[in-house]
């Protein structure tokens, strides 16, 4: 077990949601759930703490009402290599009702933010010519979903 993972607040949803997430991303599956018994504040083998895993990161969810919700200040940033993995990610993620943001954020339909990013990104915005950094940046700044041709294109204009 990690000594540190993130833990997921849901109304009703964690194991709906770990179950999408673990769908989306290789290398991931449940690893357990432990249900609320009778006399709980949810019916009988509601899921009460879903463990799953992404990517080799291990993840906690829990159903616990709707007091709390997701804020883009906490977000997970995927990695994607390729324009054909950022549009993967992007597709399912947003599906059912999430939300494109901008810059490559979305939010997914339980209104958790994700980074959909090409590992590109920061070899543009950091490169010591400051003025094709800074066309990557303007390029930016009117994506969405980000398009890694359109991004090196900005870059590399003159």
């Amino acid at each position: 077990m990690q000594a540190i993972s993130p833990f997921l607040w849901f109304d009703t949803q964690a194991e709906e949601a770990a179950e999408l997430y673990v769908g989306i991303f290789d290398n991931s599956r449940i690893l357990s759930v432990s249900r609320y018994p009778e006399g709980s504040p949810y019916p009988a083998g509601t899921a009460m703490v879903v463990d799953f895993e992404l990517e080799g990161i291990e993840f906690q969810a829990i159903n616990a009402g709707p007091q709390f919700t997701f804020s883009e200040a906490i977000s997970f940033s995927v990695v994607a290599e390729t324009q054909e993995k950022i549009d993967y990610f992007w597709n399912a993620l947003t599906a059912d009702g999430g939300e494109e943001s901008m810059c490559g954020w979305l939010k997914d339909k339980y209104g958790l933010s994700w980074q959909i990013v090409p590992p590109i990104m920061g070899e543009l915005l950091g490169d010591s010519d400051r003025e094709a950094a800074s066309r990557t940046m303007t390029a930016m700044m009117t994506m969405k979903k980000l398009d890694i041709a359109a991004l090196q294109a900005a870059h590399d204009a003159a």
